[in-house]
Parts: structure tokens; sequence; C-alpha cells
């Protein structure tokens, strides 16, 4: 098969559709969309099919970081993400990780909904300022992945001339002006038809503000922007409202998701689709009757069925040995003997390994059902980018950081002790990454996290990022040969 960057598909492959087509098959791709119905049915396939890309956007976001690859119950998987061990023959997400696939079916939609007859023309703005806030996202994926990418606006339905949909990619300056750009078509499609679709699993304004201040803090620091770009982050982050902190005991877990905190989640449901974090979790069997570093039974208290491939490095166990940070328990530590081990030394022979235990999921009779809605935003996140643009501006960021800390620390809050104060602009970049780290273990940040802050911290804190000897390898991914075979417009990444 060739691998460009389209693949064929049909309107009607989406897994959440309820379309009723009639029996004869004289319905054309045209008239399709002459029914709101049919319309409102791709929309929410969309969603079904931008939810199977969490996995994908997990990896993407957080292995190639410093956070993984510990010492694990079973054999780890992505291996070669964790020690950077990334070239041109193994290229760990072929095919630009089918992104074009999940952009042919907004295309489809951007460009074909304004024909469907909506009963109310508010409510088609408000899914099509949802699409481009969701094709905005994906491009900010691909740009941070790979740098240059190719730019695809149109929908791919007619292949009799594949040469024509040969695309080279574009400067990642101009992806990210493609980028801005859905970005401004989606607030000005929000403008005034905010009023439908206000589930955190659906795209919504404030999604939208949140990226755009994400999207202009890189453009302002990776591109180049500077100051003009950090303002436009500032003024959008600051235009979000309508959420808060939560206290951390409220925030995770099936019964908790629908709180204040989550702007943005991938929805997951029992007999509908699981999440991928059994692969941070463990085989029940393997850890029933051991125990945690309390000298818990972890029989007593956790029931899990999933595989512990990925497990933290002793550098993230570190970071959050803090006992009186309730962050220290986004991972149980799992030891074969109850004598205790606080605080957490890397050299202990008991040490086994350990569980995320964000996403664990529900126990259901002895089955464990992985339907924890998984945050894309959440308010942590509008606050420290906050205090990141305002340090990149050179004022005082430690108001936001401190909100993240009180709230991590709850009543063992101490100012004197666990408040941030204003430092040099470099002192108060590494505190801002310390604590992202710290409040997004395993919601997939990290990685673009360093990026972000720039090409120093990448190579400081990762050291897999450096070879034997010592020289610096790539930030963005590689293509396959085959691609650039299948595409001659098509070029490999630098640095390959």
């Amino acid at each position: 098969m060739k691998r460009y960057i389209f693949i064929v598909i049909t309107l009607f492959t989406f897994n959440a559709c309820n379309l009723e087509t009639p029996p004869e098959s004289d319905l054309t791709y045209d008239s399709f969309w002459e029914k709101e119905e049919a319309a409102k049915s791709v929309f929410d396939g969309i969603y079904s099919k931008f939810r199977s890309y969490g996995d994908k956007m997990w990896q993407m976001g957080e292995l190639r970081s410093d956070m993984w690859g510990g010492k694990g119950i079973e054999n780890a998987h992505n291996q070669n993400l964790f020690t950077n061990d990334i070239n041109t023959t193994k290229v760990p997400f072929n095919d630009w990780g089918n992104w074009y696939t999940m952009l042919h079916y907004i295309n489809d939609f951007i460009k074909n909904a304004p024909k469907a007859p909506f009963s109310n023309t508010s409510e088609r703005d408000n899914m099509l300022a949802q699409m481009y806030g969701l094709r905005a996202y994906i491009y900010y994926v691909l740009v941070k992945s790979w740098g240059d990418v190719p730019i695809v606006l149109q929908p791919l339905q007619n292949i009799d001339n594949l040469a024509s949909l040969k695309t080279p990619r574009a400067p990642k300056e101009k992806v990210m002006a493609q980028i801005k750009s859905d970005i401004q078509k989606s607030l000005e499609l929000f403008n005034g038809n905010e009023n439908f679709y206000k589930n955190r699993v659906y795209w919504s304004k404030m999604a939208t503000l949140t990226l755009k201040g994400d999207v202009y803090l890189w453009s302002g620091k990776v591109l180049g922007g500077g100051n003009q770009d950090y303002n436009e982050a500032k003024n959008a982050l600051n235009q979000i409202s309508g959420y808060s902190l939560v206290p951390y005991d409220k925030l995770w877990g099936v019964d908790n998701e629908n709180n204040q905190e989550f702007i943005l989640v991938l929805d997951y449901k029992k007999d509908e689709a699981t999440h991928y974090y059994g692969v941070t979790t463990a085989r029940n069997a393997d850890i029933k009757d051991k125990y945690d570093d309390q000298g818990r039974k972890i029989s007593t208290f956790l029931y899990v069925e999933g595989g512990n491939y990925n497990s933290p490095s002793n550098k993230t166990l570190l970071l959050i040995d803090d006992v009186k940070d309730l962050r220290r328990a986004s991972f149980i530590r799992i030891y074969q003997d109850n004598a205790g081990y606080i605080p957490f030394t890397a050299d202990n022979t008991k040490y086994m390994g350990s569980v995320l235990s964000k996403f664990v999921g529900r126990n259901e009779s002895g089955v464990i059902i992985n339907e924890n809605n998984i945050p894309i935003y959440r308010y942590a996140d509008v606050l420290l980018l906050l205090a990141e643009v305002k340090n990149n501006l050179g004022e005082d960021p430690s108001t936001e950081i401190n909100q993240i800390r009180q709230r991590a620390y709850g009543s063992n809050y101490v100012v004197g002790t666990h408040g941030y104060t204003n430092a040099s602009q470099a002192v108060n970049a590494k505190a801002i990454l310390d604590e992202r780290y710290k409040e997004f273990i395993g919601e997939g940040k990290r990685w673009w996290d360093l990026l972000r802050a720039g090409d120093n911290f990448v190579y400081d804190e990762v050291t897999s990022m450096l070879d034997s000897g010592g020289a610096k390898k790539p930030i963005y991914l590689p293509i396959t040969a085959a691609m650039i075979a299948d595409d001659n417009t098509l070029e490999q990444t630098k640095g390959y």
C-alpha cells in the first residue's frame, strides 16, 4: 500500500456513527451532507476517532523524557523511546503517526458541514469552532514531533491522480501560522455560540484559549516570537474562567471526573472504549502478595489488572519523595517485604517497580474497567503555563507556582517551607519545569515541556538524548525511507 499522507476512508466508518442509510446504494457523497443528522453523526464520530489516539498522544508527549524507564514488574515496552534509540530504521511513529487520517475527518467536516441545513446555525458554528480548535491541536502535536510537516486542509476524496496528492513538508513556521489561524477561526466561531456541547468531553472556547496560551508560549520560545507571542499567550490564559483547582483527593478516579478542574478530557466508558494506562499498573497476581513502602499488603487496598510495561525512573520517584506532598501518591511503590521503605532509595534490592495510581480504573467484581476520563488540559495547566509566560516576560511567576504547591501540600502547606520566592529567570524556569514534572505525571506533557523550555533543558535533563560520545541526538522525529520512496517530495528530518 502506498504510504502517502492520506488514507482512503468513507463517511460511514466512524465508530460512533448512528446514521441510518437507505437500503438503496444511491446516497451520493454530496447528498449525504444535505441532512443535519448526518453532519451531527460525523461530528460525534470525529470524537470517537480522536479518543483512539489517546495512547499515541501519551507516548509522543512523555515517553522520550526522563519520567519513565525505571525498574518494573515486567520487561518494559517502548524502550526505544525511553532510551531515545531512534533512527531511520527505528522510526517509532510511521506515516506521521496516522494523524492525517484524523485530519481527513476534520477537514471533511469543516468543508461540508456548512452545506447541511441546520435548524440552528449557532449550533453548527459551535461545532465548526470545535473542529478548528481540534485541527489546530493536532497540527500542534505534529509540529512539536516532526518540526516541518505537510499542511493538508482539504478532505481527500478523489485518488485517480495519486501524484497530485503528494505533499511536501512545510516549514514549521508556516505550520505554526496555520495553527494560529485555526485558533483565531475557532474563537471567532465560538463568539456568541458557546451555549452548546458544554460537556468537557467536547472542545470548548476555554479549550481553544488554553491551546492558544500553549501555542503562543511555544512560538515565543522555540520559534523566536519573543514578547509579542508571550503577551498573546498571557492574554489568552487570563481569559480562562469557570475552572479552579480542586482538592487533590477530588481530582482523580472515575467518581471525580466531573470536577471543576478538567477543561478538556478524552472520554472512556465501559462497553464503549477503555484507556491505555493498564501498561502503567501490573497484573494483580504479580503484586497482590507484595507490599507498598509503608508495609501495607497490596491486596488490602489495591486491585489492578494490567501490565507494568512502563515504570517510573528513579529520578521521578526521588523528585516526588516528599511525604507531605500529596503528589507522592501518584505512584504506589512495590516491595518484596513489609519492612517499610520511606524515603525511596534507588539501590534497594527489595524494590520491584511502581504502579501509576492516577488512572487505575474501576474494580467491578474483580474486573478492572479502565474508564477514567483522561485530561488533555486542566486548570493546573493554565496556571503553570501562565507562570512560564510571566517568567519569560521578566515578571514574577510565584503566585501561580504557589497556588499549585498549596493544593499539592494541602493541610501540610507551610509558606516559609513550601512557598516559592521569585528568583532569576533561569532559576524560575527550572522551578516551573520541576513543578510541572510533579503535577502532570502520566499526563503526556513532560517531553513537550522540556522542548518548550529550550534545548539546554532537554539535554541537561534527559541523559538518553546524548549518545555515548556526548553528542546531542535530534529532537524531532525521523520519517521512514519507505515514506520518502513513495513520495519524492518528502525529505528526511534534519539530523538523520
